[in-house]
């Protein structure tokens, strides 16, 4: 295949580092041309050292000043240095790119992926609340568009290698039911509080909450696995992705994270990917598609791999899966309020200034509160996004006054 020039949203974070290990065991197949990063001087600084690549964007104006002024102390005064949003969009959409990883957790990842979505690229989706956040407009500007969309969430990419071939290339618009698919099973592991006390997940701390029994992930995502909204969000996304209702999709717990999704096929079958929980497999998948590439992982060694648990998920344990699972059957509106409000929670959670539980108790209210909104373009979305956010941000200040009301009384 001809060199794909690549442009990584979210470089310095987990999916983009392990993007740049992929790259560079093949540097006859990839080239860096831009890359990106929040507030992460210092890594961005060595990732430009190793990659040299046109264009590096941070998030603000600082972050960017302090960059330029590393960079020129070693002499790497080529590389342009940008800042905001809109330097974000520029490069996802640059005529000098053809692939994007699309790597920027949150919804700030929205509106740079739809530019690379917009210019026709072949873009990984890493960055699920894009789909989560604005489901139809996103996959209608793909359909209109041409471009190439393929998945990176470990599940995404299992469920993407095991439909037929007509499937994987129409994502976003597939008929399963015409390829024989009867249901695609989600598999998810349960996370760090599978087997804990339901009556102790209030006191969990942050560094509990982080701690993946399986997989190595940024802090905002591990809690996301530890209430399983993370698997609700991939539930919404798969919806999109695989043109399903949700109906048609099955969690199911399996502690290990060998099978990382299977489909269920019609006259009985089920095919599973399997291998070690290591992202740059489904990355090295996305990148190469659809040759196969080496990507740095140990091929599973099935002598010694564990035997193979299923669950179904209890929702109590896991309220936000439900939540997630609800609000996906009642439209964008509740999906998007619903991702807005986790990222304000679990941020308030990680800061210490609410409890574990009160995570969902903030994003039920948020649910609740803007189910019956319609969104009918971007911009709508990215209203409701900070409407909700700041609603949610209001139950967390509610909370922490309510909190410290009760200390005083102790006092």
């Amino acid at each position: 295949m001809s060199i794909r020039n690549l442009c990584i949203l979210g470089s310095t974070g987990s999916i983009g580092v392990s993007t740049l290990d992929v790259v560079r065991r093949h540097p006859e197949k990839f080239s860096i041309h831009s890359l990106s990063a929040h507030t992460n001087v210092e890594k961005l600084y060595e990732q430009c050292c190793e990659f040299n690549p046109a264009i590096v964007v941070m998030v603000d104006e600082d972050s960017a000043k302090k960059l330029k002024t590393r960079l020129k102390d070693a002499n790497l005064t080529n590389i342009l240095v940008k800042f905001g949003e809109k330097a974000l969009s520029d490069i996802a959409q640059d005529n000098d790119i053809d692939t994007v990883m699309a790597a920027i957790v949150g919804a700030s990842g929205l509106i740079p992926t739809l530019s690379a979505v917009k210019k026709s690229k072949r873009v990984l989706l890493a960055n699920k609340e894009a789909l989560v956040t604005s489901g139809q407009i996103f996959i209608d500007a793909v359909k209109e568009s041409g471009a190439e969309l393929l998945p990176i969430d470990s599940e995404h990419n299992a469920i993407f290698q095991s439909l037929p071939t007509t499937a994987q290339q129409t994502i976003g618009a597939c008929q399963l039911d015409d390829n024989g698919v009867s249901k695609i099973l989600l598999t998810g592991s349960g996370g760090p509080f599978r087997t804990k006390a339901i009556k102790e997940l209030d006191d969990v701390t942050p560094d509990q909450a982080c701690a993946h029994p399986n997989w190595d992930m940024g802090r905002k995502i591990s809690v996301d696995s530890a209430t399983m909204m993370n698997k609700g969000l991939e539930f919404i996304e798969a919806k999109w992705l695989f043109n399903v209702e949700p109906e048609d999709i099955q969690v199911v717990l399996h502690p290990q994270s060998t099978i990382h999704s299977m489909v269920q096929y019609k006259d009985g079958s089920v095919l599973a990917q399997m291998g070690n929980p290591d992202m740059r497999t489904p990355i090295a998948h996305a990148l190469a598609f659809p040759e196969r590439i080496e990507a740095g992982v140990d091929s599973l060694d099935f002598f010694n791999t564990p035997s193979f648990d299923f669950e179904q998920p209890d929702y109590e344990r896991y309220p936000n899966l439900k939540l997630a699972i609800r609000a996906c059957k009642e439209g964008q509106g509740a999906c998007t309020a619903l991702n807005a409000s986790n990222e304000i929670a679990v941020d308030a959670f990680l800061n210490n200034q609410i409890k574990f539980t009160d995570i969902f108790k903030i994003n039920e209210t948020s649910v609740n509160k803007f189910v019956s909104e319609r969104v009918a373009n971007i911009d709508e979305v990215l209203l409701l996004d900070k409407i909700a956010r700041v609603h949610a941000q209001m139950i967390v200040d509610n909370m922490m006054d309510e909190q410290h009301q009760n200390e005083d009384k102790v006092m």
